[in-house]
């Protein structure tokens, strides 16, 4: 049982109103959290506020902070990990998985941090900049609002509060209501680690008191959010002043072109596709199978998702586990029967165990027009659906408002190219699942799908801004 409280200018801050953190497997309370007003989120702005006017730490200060944060995330991997599992439902294996990934997120941020540095520009390029030397130099933004989800409850906050300190900027951070216990384990660790009084500010409670409290304030220059398109439009929307920094949906496409290693391609969905029981952005949802192969793939897939064992999160051999919540379950389960009402084959899958996990599934013959395909599912469900040609492929893959991650699995160059260039997304995996994401590389979407992309050296920028020096030789 772990009780957590805010963390707002370096203290611990105690609430009146406590909630409950309860199993998505059991039901049982794994924890309680305070429950922040808007007068604590307040107070955790000002303090964020005050502290970026005293003056961030030096470089190499924070760089140190972020490998010695690293150390310990390290050390306690088995704490983090069972805490994720405990009340983000995530099977011990996926969560050991985002803990090590959470390491090379802070170790990517410390090394952003250590050479962080301005350029020369070539002021003598050009005649009417004879006899100047010009260079540029970095300041933080401002203080950053930071709003993130259940489903990695660890590394996502990571990829908020690491690059933003690295770069000089505080934070005030809002986890996810299901799951405070490990943003605030990680808070811990950075403090411990010696992260400055009111650089890292953490409030828990319900948005619709503190979302706008933290984001709205004058000295919030960033709003950076992970979450559904809905939401982040509307923080959008109601910031047009500031650096709106977003990361939101998918209904993640992935083509299976007639040349393909159908084995490999199987594997890697079954593997991917209900990691987390499929509540991932990128989690593979639409696939579009070469009509002259879709039947072997269809057996292959069946057999290698059948495989997969469902249940406990805190068994060590669990694969898939519970939704986080019976509300989303449900709407899962209804859209699979609407999608078989409307003419869907259900190859795999589509109940409810006796322990309330839904079982992954399998559905065949799916249409566009179907909610299973142009909507994010957000759940352990893969959508095949029979093309003719690449060219089909491609144009159904690309017909969504969003556009973060795509795959294509072939054993064709040229294919793999040219999807390359035509799938009109964030990201395009070739002979890989595109739940596939490394957190050194740049990650993030088109259209619905966000606006920005993470990854300590490129989210690096979104935190900074750029003054250029002009001296003149005389």
């Amino acid at each position: 049982m772990r009780d957590v409280q805010l963390l707002i200018d370096g203290e611990e801050v105690a609430t009146a109103e406590r909630s409950q953190v309860r199993s998505p497997y059991s039901g049982e309370v794994v924890g309680t959290a305070a429950v922040a007003t808007a007068e604590h989120a307040a107070r955790a702005v000002d303090a964020a506020a005050a502290a970026l006017a005293r003056g961030a730490p030096a470089q190499h200060q924070r760089a140190t902070i972020l490998e010695r944060a690293r150390e310990l995330v390290r050390d306690r991997a088995d704490e983090f990990a069972r805490c994720i599992a405990e009340e983000a439902g995530k099977p011990l294996k996926t969560a050991r998985a985002e803990v090590a990934r959470c390491q090379d997120t802070l170790l990517f941020a410390a090394v952003e941090a250590r050479k962080l540095a301005g350029s020369v520009v070539p002021f003598e390029a050009s005649s009417n900049g004879a006899g100047k030397l010009g260079f540029t130099l970095h300041h933080p933004k401002g203080v950053v609002a930071a709003i993130t989800p259940f489903n990695f409850p660890l590394n996502l906050v990571a990829h908020k509060l690491a690059p933003a300190f690295a770069a000089g900027c505080p934070v005030v951070l809002k986890p996810a209501g299901d799951t405070p216990l490990t943003a605030l384990l990680l808070a811990g660790a950075l403090v411990e680690a010696g992260m400055p009084r009111g650089f890292l500010n953490v409030v828990t409670g319900p948005s619709s008191v503190i979302g706008g409290a933290i984001t709205a304030p004058d000295p919030v220059a960033v709003v950076s959010f992970t979450g559904s398109t809905d939401v982040g439009r509307a923080l959008a929307e109601a910031n047009p002043h500031k650096t709106v920094l977003l990361e939101l949906g998918n209904n993640t496409p992935v083509i299976v072109d007639a040349s393909a290693d159908l084995e490999r391609a199987a594997a890697k969905l079954a593997a991917t596709g209900y990691s987390f029981a499929g509540q991932s952005c990128i989690a593979a949802q639409r696939v579009y199978v070469h009509q002259q192969v879709r039947d072997d793939f269809v057996a292959l897939l069946t057999d290698a998702v059948a495989a997969l064992k469902v249940g406990d999160p805190l068994d060590p051999d669990t694969d898939v586990g519970p939704l986080i919540r019976p509300d989303d379950r449900d709407r899962v389960v209804a859209w699979i029967r609407e999608a078989q009402d409307a003419g869907a084959k259900l190859r795999l899958g589509g109940e409810v165990n006796g322990d309330e996990t839904l079982q992954p599934t399998i559905l065949d013959e799916v249409t566009p027009d179907m909610r299973v395909s142009s909507e994010e599912v957000f759940g352990p469900v893969l959508a095949i659906q029979a093309v003719t040609d690449l060219d089909e492929a491609i144009r159904l893959a690309n017909a969504t408002r969003y556009g973060l991650q795509a795959g294509i699995f072939t054993g064709d160059l040229a294919a793999a190219l040219r999807a390359a260039r035509e799938l009109i997304f964030g990201g395009v995996t070739v002979n890989e699942s595109p739940t596939y994401r490394a957190d050194q590389m740049p990650y993030g979407g088109l259209r619905d799908s966000g606006n920005t992309r993470e990854g300590p050296a490129y989210a690096i920028r979104d935190y900074l801004e750029e003054t250029v020096v002009v001296v003149d030789l005389g």
